[in-house]
């Protein structure tokens, strides 16, 4: 599954459980390690242990590798890295302290959320390369 199919699935996803402030950012020339951050906020600990789970679901459902899922102990932060994306589902107390968006932030992707969201740019075409 190619990379933009992989974010569209992981946004779904999130959406799905009603994830609050989802953002993505193109980490290609920041790290070798993956390619994308996602970053999205849950409104309890529960429920940030829901959203976590339900990526990994549907990533596995669709053939993706969970390679790590950390965090779900607390669920004020969890980890999910599927290899090419890492997904950060966070309380928004976390999320305001460790401030991800400004360490990996310098290259966001516009995508596409669900019309109960705010309104973003349109997603580029599986072909358009946005590093």
């Amino acid at each position: 599954m190619n990379l933009q199919k992989q974010q569209r699935l992981i946004i779904d996803a999130l959406e799905d459980i009603k994830a609050q402030d989802i953002k993505v950012f193109n980490t290609t020339g920041l790290t070798s390690l993956f390619d994308r951050i996602i970053i999205a906020s849950g409104t309890s600990n529960r429920q940030t242990r829901a959203i976590a789970s339900h990526v990994a679901d549907q990533a596995k459902q669709h053939g993706l590798e969970i390679i790590a899922f950390e965090g779900e102990d607390t669920g004020e932060w969890v980890l999910v890295d599927l290899g090419d994306i890492v997904v950060h589902c966070m309380q928004p107390s976390v999320r305001s302290y460790y401030n991800l968006e400004d360490i990996w932030g310098a290259k966001p992707v516009h995508v596409k959320l669900s019309p109960t969201g705010p309104a973003q740019p349109f997603e580029p075409d599986p072909g358009f390369d946005d590093a």
